[in-house]
């Protein structure tokens, strides 16, 4: 391996097939990473393996991150190959929509088994791969639901909110050693997941409470997430940046601000 492949960054990011995650991998191959994609869907990750067609610098691993042992096989894998990890971004997420009275228990514990256990799992095992390379970053990717209650997201919603609790400590007890921890909150991006599970009544209901009527991209998100890795977030640490063009500053009265200014022109 030549000196120029050891030392360029590697990046590692869970869920990273499809929609999100998939863009911020494209991210980190368009400013000169090698990258690792964890993803449970093994179809859907050899597709995108196979689209990205750069074997030197992608690395595709089948991965429920909420199992230990496939998580620290994965990681070392990723090592092995590799030599080094600079970036952590904990992606991987599932969510049930459900009203708190018929979410049953293994619904809940599902949903923080991968949201929340996942980036733990994951952090932990990359952790040292970090201090060996001289430091990193991990960005865990929240929700906006985690910053805010919405209906039908008791499991999502905590689980979310527990997040960002944990890049709070990542970031205290890592920052010592030059790990940095932050979080990203997207508010409702549109991926292939969200046209099929947000209906038309949602998604007016989330144009009525964001400011910038409409939803975000992937990209927009993948960007907040490459700049919280770069060296131009060199002193963030412990944060939660919300991409979601305004929704949780948002209160009430939006749809009758618009009406009055469309009136007045």
């Amino acid at each position: 391996m030549s000196t120029t492949q050891t030392t360029r960054p590697v990046a590692v990011v869970t869920g990273g097939a499809r929609g999100i995650g998939l863009a911020i991998a494209k991210w980190f191959l368009a400013h000169d990473y090698r990258v690792a994609l964890l993803d449970i869907g093994m179809s859907t990750l050899t597709q995108t393996e196979a689209e990205l067609h750069n074997p030197e610098r992608v690395l595709a691993l089948a991965c429920d991150v909420s199992k230990p042992d496939q998580v620290q096989a994965s990681i070392d894998a990723v090592a092995k190959k590799f030599g080094r990890i600079d970036a952590l971004v904990n992606n991987a997420g599932v969510a049930v929509f459900k009203p708190i009275g018929e979410t049953t228990f293994e619904e809940f514990r599902h949903v923080l088994g991968t949201n929340l256990d996942g980036a733990f799992l994951c952090s932990q095992a990359c952790v040292p791969y970090m201090k060996k390379a001289g430091g990193g970053a991990i960005v865990n990717i929240a929700s906006i639901s985690g910053l805010r209650a919405s209906t039908l997201r008791v499991a999502y919603g905590t689980s979310k909110a527990a997040l960002l609790h944990l890049t709070k400590q990542q970031a205290v007890e890592l920052g010592t050693v030059g790990i940095r921890s932050n979080a990203v909150a997207p508010g409702p991006v549109d991926t292939e997941m969200a046209k099929l599970v947000h209906s038309v009544a949602i998604r007016s209901d989330y144009y009525d409470t964001i400011p910038m009527n409409r939803y975000g991209t992937p990209e927009e998100i993948a960007n907040a997430v490459g700049f919280l890795c770069s060296p131009a977030a060199a002193f963030i640490n412990g944060q939660c940046l919300a991409v979601d063009g305004g929704f949780d500053a948002s209160g009430v009265g939006i749809p009758t601000l618009r009406k009055a200014q469309t009136d007045s022109i």
